[in-house]
């Protein structure tokens, strides 16, 4: 049985053999990539404007070819855009997928121009061009094509040189514009000489300045409400203001002011601490980042009800019904000027641990977005913590999280707990922009 076994491994040898040395013999059963293979991007236009008036409107359609590899292939597609002359070093990249064509709204390619900083209102001239990508190894750009393009802002900029300075701020006497907690920000209103600043303050002083340095500041010599030049700080008490500066008859007042969210769908029911809505000066309304149950809300100012907002499918009234809400995680924008909120459902990120209010338990300390500025950053601003240790997740729940395995202020997913080795009240940025993600913390001055 041996040697039947050894005569028949020869002879398949001897035949495996053979077939090699054909098959050598043949180039043309050898597959080989065409080098010469290329294709081109087609614009459908070559100027592009975008509005919000046109923001849902199809306003470019790119269009290529399959490149001829010299055999049947199915190359996946990335598409690059950047400013004209960048050479792709700030790109965004589009993913297309097997597709061959990518049609773009006028407000997705707004925002992805925005992303790579066009200047809104100008036109500029803008890169575009394709990834073929056959496999990890083998992949090739196309040559750029170039449009002129005219974007618009998606934000407001309400910003102005004026801010609050003072130990009753979070950045005490110390700020400075190179710190990362500066003066408190005025911003412009429908009358070009009054501005306002919406204020948390603690038991102090403050006064008024301009560029978050003392070239130029206002106190007041009497307390009578009336704007001196390098005059006496201001006493205050702790709360939640709004000031009011008028530039042209120089006086300031300051009122008890803040916007919040009651309601049994909230944490709290009906009774306060309702949920702070923070202002949004990008967009001109109040944001909160809130986790609801199913029940109704209502907004309303200073914890009473003497002014309070109810309404339904988004349109405010006045002292109205409660708003229906289902459980969820919601971004909750309101605007008081033309009587309309929003709440959008999305994924909240949130911190937890026991070195935060409530614990490891609900709860989380929540983060805003940084609307329309920089994507992938977030903020949280008042944060109290105690020593002990805290992690962030998303939505309430552990499903997906972040801890700093190495204490590094860089963000690893299911890492260590992060350690807060003292007490104080901190405002917080992520940013998962960055690679790897990283967390940081910016106490508030004492």
């Amino acid at each position: 049985m041996k040697a039947t076994k050894s005569i028949h491994f020869i002879k398949f040898l001897f035949i495996l053999i053979a077939a090699t040395l054909i098959s050598c013999d043949n180039d043309a059963d050898f597959t080989v990539i065409n080098e010469n293979a290329n294709t081109s991007l087609n614009l459908s236009v070559d100027t592009v404007i975008m509005t919000e008036e046109n923001a849902e409107d199809e306003i470019l359609e790119v269009t290529w070819e399959e490149p001829d590899f010299g055999f049947p292939a199915a190359p996946s597609y990335n598409l690059e855009i950047d400013l004209a002359g960048h050479n792709f070093e700030n790109a965004r990249t589009v993913s297309v997928g097997l597709h061959q064509s990518k049609t773009f709204t006028s407000d997705e390619l707004n925002k992805l121009l925005l992303n790579i900083g066009i200047t809104p209102l100008q036109e500029s001239a803008v890169d575009i061009r394709l990834n073929v990508i056959l496999s990890q190894v083998n992949n090739s750009y196309t040559s750029a094509e170039t449009f002129q393009a005219t974007a618009f802002s998606a934000t407001l900029d309400l910003s102005t040189e004026f801010g609050i300075v003072g130990d009753a701020t979070p950045g005490s006497w110390d700020a400075t514009p190179d710190t990362p907690i500066q003066d408190i920000p005025f911003y412009a209103t429908s009358d070009a000489d009054i501005i306002v600043a919406y204020a948390s303050l603690r038991d102090g002083e403050i006064k008024f300045r301009k560029n978050n340095q003392w070239n130029f500041d206002y106190g007041d010599n009497g307390n009578d409400g009336t704007l001196d030049e390098g005059g006496d700080n201001i006493a205050v008490t702790a709360g939640e203001y709004k000031v009011t500066l008028n530039l042209d008859e120089l006086t300031y007042t300051m009122e008890e002011f803040s916007w919040g969210i009651a309601g049994d769908a909230t944490i709290h029911g009906f009774d306060a601490p309702d949920i702070k809505l923070h202002y949004n000066a990008f967009n001109d309304n109040w944001v909160a980042a809130v986790s609801l149950t199913d029940g109704e809300i209502k907004f309303r100012q200073n914890e009473e009800w003497t002014t309070d907002f109810g309404g339904a499918n988004g349109t405010l009234v006045s002292g109205g019904d409660n708003i229906a809400v289902e459980a969820g995680h919601y971004i909750i924008a309101v605007d008081f000027k033309n009587l309309t909120y929003e709440l959008e459902e999305v994924d909240l990120w949130g911190l937890t641990g026991d070195a935060t209010v409530f614990g490891w338990d609900a709860p989380d300390a929540k983060f805003l977005p940084d609307f329309d500025i920089n994507d992938g950053v977030f903020y949280a601003t008042g944060v109290e913590l105690t020593p002990g240790e805290i992690k962030l997740r998303q939505n309430e729940d552990w499903a997906v999280n972040y801890g700093d395995a190495g204490n590094d202020g860089t963000l690893d997913e299911d890492g260590d707990n992060i350690p807060i080795d003292e007490a104080g009240t901190f405002n917080i940025e992520l940013d998962f922009s960055a690679t790897p993600p990283t967390i940081s913390f910016f106490p508030w001055a004492e």
